[in-house]
C-alpha cells in the first residue's frame, strides 16, 4: 500500500491567490490531483495545508483524516513532507509524491510509476520527459527516516542525490510532470493554450 501525499502548504505569494483553488478545465488544482491519485495501490491520502488551511477546507470538501495541518510552512516543502511522513499509519510501503501547482499530471502517468515501483524495486521512482526529472516522484518506506533528515534548505532532492544510482526513471511525453504553475502569467499561459479561461 502506498500514501499519496499532496503538498498545498505554501503561502502562493507570487500567484496571489491559493493555487490548490485555481481552476482548470472545470475543477481546481488539487481537485485534479485527488482525482489521479485514485488507485488500487493507494490506501492512504494526506493532502498537506498551511497557510490557506482554512479557505482550502472550506471550498473543497477533504474527509478529516486526510488533512495535516503544517504549522510551519513558511520553512518550505520539505516542512510539508515531514508534517505528512509523521502523519503516516504505519505499513505503508512508499509515498508517492504530488505538488499541488501541477494540474497537468495525468492518471496515466501515476499508473505508470506505481507499477514500475513495483516491478523495479528501486527506492526511488520519478518520470523523465525531454531529459527533465519531473513530478510525482516515489520514495520507497525505507527512505522515510532519510527524507525526515533531510536539510530543510536543500529538501527532498537531497535523498534523491543520495540514491542517485538507485532510480528507475519512467520516461513520459507527459509534459505535465515538468510544468509548475507558480504565478499568474504562467496559469495565463496555461488556460489560454487550451482555450479554456475560467
Amino acid at each position: 500500500m502506498l500514501a499519496a501525499v499532496i503538498l498545498s502548504g505554501g503561502a502562493s505569494s507570487r500567484m496571489g491567490s491559493p493555487k490548490a483553488l485555481l481552476r482548470y478545465r472545470g475543477r481546481t488544482f488539487l481537485e485534479h490531483l485527488l482525482a489521479v491519485t485514485i488507485h488500487p495501490r493507494i490506501g492512504v491520502r494526506r493532502v498537506v495545508l498551511g497557510a490557506h488551511a482554512q479557505l482550502t477546507t472550506t471550498a473543497i470538501a477533504l474527509p478529516a483524516d486526510e488533512i495535516v495541518i503544517n504549522e510551519e510552512w513558511r520553512k518550505g516543502k520539505l516542512s510539508s513532507l515531514h508534517a505528512a511522513l509523521r502523519s503516516l499509519p504505519e505499513g505503508t510501503e512508499g509515498l508517492l509524491l504530488c505538488l499541488v501547482d501541477q494540474p497537468l499530471v495525468s492518471a496515466e502517468l501515476v499508473d505508470e510509476l506505481i507499477e514500475t515501483f513495483y516491478v523495479s524495486k528501486k527506492p526511488i521512482v520519478l518520470p523523465i520527459c525531454d531529459g527533465r526529472r519531473g513530478h510525482p516522484v516515489i520514495f520507497s518506506q525505507e527512505l522515510y527516516p532519510e527524507l525526515l533528515a533531510a536539510p530543510l534548505e536543500i529538501g527532498a532532492r537531497a535523498v534523491v542525490w543520495a540514491h542517485s544510482q538507485e532510480i528507475a526513471e519512467v520516461p513520459t511525453r507527459d509534459e505535465g510532470c515538468l510544468l509548475n504553475i507558480n504565478d499568474p502569467t504562467a496559469f495565463a499561459r496555461l488556460t489560454s493554450s487550451q482555450g479554456c479561461l475560467e
